[in-house]
């Protein structure tokens, strides 16, 4: 078999081993499956083990030592502050913004500019094994449906919203829309486009997106609140993220983010916020009667939110969680360190920071989360969050995947040969890097940014 073969999986069979986490915490392994796709890259079956006198001549197998993994879900990715990746972190949030983030996010009123990064972007994402992604564009309704037309170009399952921010409070004069109607009618315009997009057939999605309240006012938010029971468009904010934004929610508003939220018509099935670390019990009740998600961003709340995002206690509510790498607030783009981190972040809550407080008084005691569930939060989870059929080998999902190659000399993973079952699974998750990615497929076709299609 030569490497060409793999480009279009379509209609095809394909004998692999590798892994998939469908349930929280439950991890499958598969050795010599067989794997059938129709002609849209729509799995129709599944059979877990080959029949020692199973035909499988016209089907497709992966190279020796290869594992195939669901493509990895980025439930909250600031796509123009790609330009500022790993810069621009020695200040607290509302100060970053005025003085880095705007301004950055002001220059694509360029398009070229905007084009430049947005393909960047989505090349190295995909490079990366993020094959779905929920995306902040800026204000600019040209810039966004650009970034529309490169996902659906590149091949990334792409969520894009318009940035919605009209308070003149709060934005600057050079980086805001007009007015409350230009928000909307901007809004409404870039829905039309994607869904208008020829070829598009599920993989590019408009998201309706206030950057969070304290950008946006309440003829703003109501507006919005209206064209989602109009259109049924997924929805993205951010969500009680730092000790600044969640205090001034509770000042202008009287009450919560989320509850604000819910007021304005915004918090219902298909809509993800970002962060969440000062939730309340009752907030995420809310959250969970009405079918909303969060995007953990355990990087970027690092520098930013001032606290630790109860994970634990969120999953134990059935609240939809997946990873968001929160591009730039989080130094990188990667869903692999992401989610090690959010093992990380997960440990310090449980056990406590503090070495001058009793170890029995330093931490909640909320209990941690391991790689099963991380490498679940990373593929199926974030899908869950956001309603699409990715995330799993199961029928009726579409093929989003990644091939991985531990042997590559150039990589970072070695294998021993005590890393068998759930080990290798877990030696892969802490030690990936991009040289181990071989391929990856949207719905069946290698994509551009993969590195050995």
């Amino acid at each position: 078999m030569t490497l060409p073969d793999l480009a279009d999986l379509r209609g095809r069979r394909i004998v692999f081993s590798g892994y998939h986490a469908p349930r929280l915490g439950e991890i499958e392994a598969f050795h010599d499956a067989v794997l059938s796709l129709d002609e849209n890259g729509v799995i129709t079956s599944v059979e877990p083990k080959r029949a020692p006198d199973g035909n499988t001549e016209d089907a497709i197998r992966l190279p020796e030592g290869w594992l195939l993994i669901p493509g990895l879900v980025d439930l909250h990715v600031h796509a123009p502050q790609y330009a500022q990746l790993g810069t621009a972190l020695d200040v607290p949030l509302e100060d970053w913004l005025q003085s880095y983030t705007f301004p950055l996010e002001a220059r694509f009123s360029d398009l070229a500019y905007a084009e430049e990064v947005y393909s960047a972007l989505i090349d190295d994402m995909l490079a990366l094994g993020t094959t779905t992604a929920l995306h902040f564009a800026t204000v600019h309704v040209p810039a966004t449906k650009r970034l529309a037309e490169i996902c659906l170009e590149k091949g990334q399952r792409a969520l894009i919203g318009k940035v919605a921010m009209d308070d003149p409070t709060q934005c600057p004069a050079y980086y805001r829309d007009a007015s409350p109607e230009a928000a909307v009618d901007g809004t409404r315009a870039v829905i039309d486009h994607i869904r208008a997009l020829p070829g598009n057939d599920g993989l590019v999605w408009p998201v309706i997106t206030p950057r969070f309240i304290p950008s946006c006012t309440d003829t703003c938010l109501e507006g919005l609140g209206q064209l989602a029971a109009k259109t049924g468009a997924h929805i993205q904010s951010h969500i009680s993220e730092s000790d600044w934004q969640h205090g001034y929610v509770q000042d202008r508003c009287g009450c919560s983010d989320a509850e604000a939220f819910e007021r304005f018509g915004l918090m219902r099935d298909k809509a993800v916020f970002a962060h969440g670390t000062h939730l309340s019990e009752s907030d995420m009740d809310l959250m969970v009667t009405r079918g909303a998600g969060v995007a953990h961003c355990p990087l970027s709340n690092a520098y930013f939110a001032g606290a630790v995002f109860p994970l634990r206690r969120a999953l134990e509510k059935g609240l939809r969680v997946g990873f968001g790498s929160d591009i730039s607030g989080g130094p990188s783009g990667s869903i692999w360190e992401t989610a090690r981190m959010g093992i990380a972040a997960a440990r310090l809550r449980e056990s406590g920071t503090d070495a001058a407080t009793p170890p029995e008084a330093r931490g909640t005691s909320e209990r941690r989360i391991d790689f099963r569930e991380a490498f679940h939060l990373a593929t199926r989870g974030g899908a869950e969050a956001l309603d699409l059929p990715v995330g799993a080998f199961e029928p009726g999902m579409r093929f989003d995947a990644v091939a991985l190659d531990p042997t590559c000399p150039a990589g970072t993973v070695r294998l021993w040969p005590e890393n068998q079952g759930d080990l290798r699974l877990e030696k892969l998750l802490y030690t990936v890097s991009k040289p181990n990615i071989a391929t990856v497929w949207t719905d069946a076709q290698a994509r551009s940014g993969s590195t050995r299609a």
